[in-house]
């Protein structure tokens, strides 16, 4: 038996006790921490403000259990010793956090006595503890050198028709996004419009709409497999597909069965670009308090009011637009969702459809599509376009294709990171210092190998999160945690590749430094690291 097998089976014997451990650490913390918060039974939104951070220490404690959950059952499905290694290094580190503090950011940190235990370590947690040696780094680090070019760095465990579907996409991006994605970003281009024809041909716009509605009918797994690849190419390619992920989520669960006939077909052929028109100037998160308006007048509605931080606004067909059409409410009861249909734009008009301006906004990354502000000024939309049929359900619509996104984010995140593992090992290969390839110092090898570790980790989370959506669970809580760890990895790796890169990295014609601002925006989209534990908390919680 290869010496990968025999460890990898020692190592899934010791696993398993400890996570009974580690998730009976888990009930007491969730029970300790409901006390605090809800003295009465229900969790007193006031005090869980006062204690936020308590809150959220618990989410990253929970997302970790969950974590290594998975990272466990991910070992029975593969053998070898690269995975091995992987298994070994990523309980010992996560279990060190747990034990020392998980960082949430740079300087925060969810500590135990945050939440009012503590944890004694068993004999056996100690010695997987022990298991993230400086000498099981440089090995894997090693073993990732000796397999660059992999598609990944370990067998995921997916089934072989998924890892075909890696393969073809993985070659498309590597023909046709990966030479000309750095130059889009440094000119602040738009994607050309030929790369979305092909994605459109290739069924991604499509992937997961039934087939009866024009789609692939494919599952989320391959969505997640599809956004890993396009998104190591470039997160903009990667993106595109998440737009029409969300327009189609929102219609096929909140539209009519007219409004499904009718949209459903158009966006999986790519005959329309949809983009999700949502976030207002004063509002960021807080969905609930949305003031742009749509009042009935006649065969439509009329829109009036400003938006923010609209992804593809200009070239776009639809919208999906989240408005007020209860004049008498302040929260989220009085708002409903539109197919707003709009003329796609040029560069010397970007915005022609009457009723709608809008500037661009200038970013760091994530500049392939551009992102812009709009106003609406007695905007129509046609009555028949009120998502159902029914107002006042819009944003039970919107939370409802939340988990497709995050779970879609926790994908692209992945791929940043992927790709930033690649960039840091080759360069880590290519360069020379002091006489020696840079992969040699075991501080460049320590990055490299946590790297791999921490993206086999997030996929495994993300993977489990997609396989519970195909399957009718709910999964709100597995997507949140699939998207809160995937973007603290994505920004992680893409910073350590950077540093590996030393001086160069800086420069802007290296690519590392797109990675670097790209991955820095999934802390923030599809609900900020902080929305997203405090969502989590409240899950916990009940």
């Amino acid at each position: 038996m290869p010496q990968g097998d025999e460890s990898m089976k020692d190592m899934q014997h010791q696993t398993e006790a400890v996570l009974t451990e580690i998730e009976d650490l888990l009930g007491r913390a969730t029970a300790a921490l409901r006390d605090r918060l809800a003295p009465s039974g229900k969790v007193d939104a006031t005090l869980l403000e006062r204690h936020q951070h308590a809150a959220h220490a618990l989410s990253w404690l929970a997302t970790y259990v969950e974590s290594l959950k998975q990272l466990a059952a991910w070992s029975g499905r593969v053998s070898g010793r690269i995975e091995a290694l992987i298994l070994q290094i990523g309980f010992g580190e996560y279990l060190s956090q747990i034990a020392g503090g998980i960082p949430m950011s740079q300087t925060e940190f969810a500590r135990l006595s945050d939440l009012s235990v503590d944890w004694q370590p068993s004999e056996a947690a100690r010695a997987l503890m022990a298991g993230n040696s400086p000498e099981a780094r440089a090995e894997l680090a090693q073993l990732i050198a000796e397999n660059r070019g992999s598609a990944t760095f370990g067998n995921t465990g997916l089934d072989e028709d998924l890892e075909m579907i890696r393969d073809q996409f993985r070659r498309w991006a590597d023909d046709k996004v990966v030479p000309h994605a750095h130059d889009w970003h440094l000119k602040d281009q738009l994607i050309p419009i030929e790369i979305i024809q092909e994605l459109a041909e290739l069924g991604v716009f499509g992937l997961t709409i039934p087939e009866e509605l024009g789609g692939l009918g494919m599952s989320k797994a391959a969505m997640v497999v599809v956004s890993e690849e396009l998104s190591r190419g470039y997160i903009g390619v990667g993106s595109l597909g998440t737009r029409s992920e969300i327009a189609a989520e929102l219609i096929l669960g909140g539209g009519t069965e007219e409004q499904k006939a009718h949209w459903l077909p158009r966006l999986a052929s790519g005959e329309i670009l949809p983009t999700a028109v949502f976030t207002e100037p004063n509002t960021g998160s807080d969905l609930g308090s949305l003031r742009t308006r749509a009042v009935r007048d006649g065969d439509v509605w009329k829109i009036t009011g400003n938006k923010t931080w609209i992804t593809h606004a200009a070239r776009t067909h639809v919208m999906t637009l989240l408005a007020r059409t209860d004049p008498d409410t302040t929260d989220y009861r009085g708002l409903s969702m539109f197919l707003a249909e709009k003329v796609p734009g040029t560069d010397a008009d970007p915005f022609p459809t009457p009723g709608m301006t809008g500037g661009e906004i200038e970013v760091l990354g994530y500049r392939g599509m551009k992102e812009y502000e709009l106003g609406f000024d007695g905007f129509e939309v046609k009555a028949e376009n009120l998502l159902g049929g029914e107002t006042g359900q819009g944003f039970k619509q919107l939370m409802q294709t939340f988990e497709s996104a995050r779970i879609q984010t926790a994908a692209r995140a992945i791929g940043v990171a992927q790709n930033a593992l690649e960039l840091g090992l080759q360069y880590a290969l290519d360069r020379k210092q002091f006489g020696h390839a840079l992969i040699h110092f075991p501080r460049v090898a320590d990055k490299l190998a946590m790297m791999a570790v921490e993206i086999m980790i997030a996929r495994q989370l993300t993977y489990f999160s997609a396989w519970e959506k195909d399957h009718g669970h709910r999964c709100d809580l597995e997507a949140g945690m699939a998207k809160l760890l995937g973007a603290r990895v994505a920004w992680s790796s893409a910073d350590n590749a950077l540093q590996i890169h030393g001086g160069n990295g800086f420069a802007l014609e290296y690519q590392v430094s797109r990675v670097l601002c790209d991955a820095r925006i999934l802390n923030i989209f599809e609900g900020a690291a902080e929305i997203q534990a405090q969502v989590i908390a409240r899950r916990l919680l009940g």
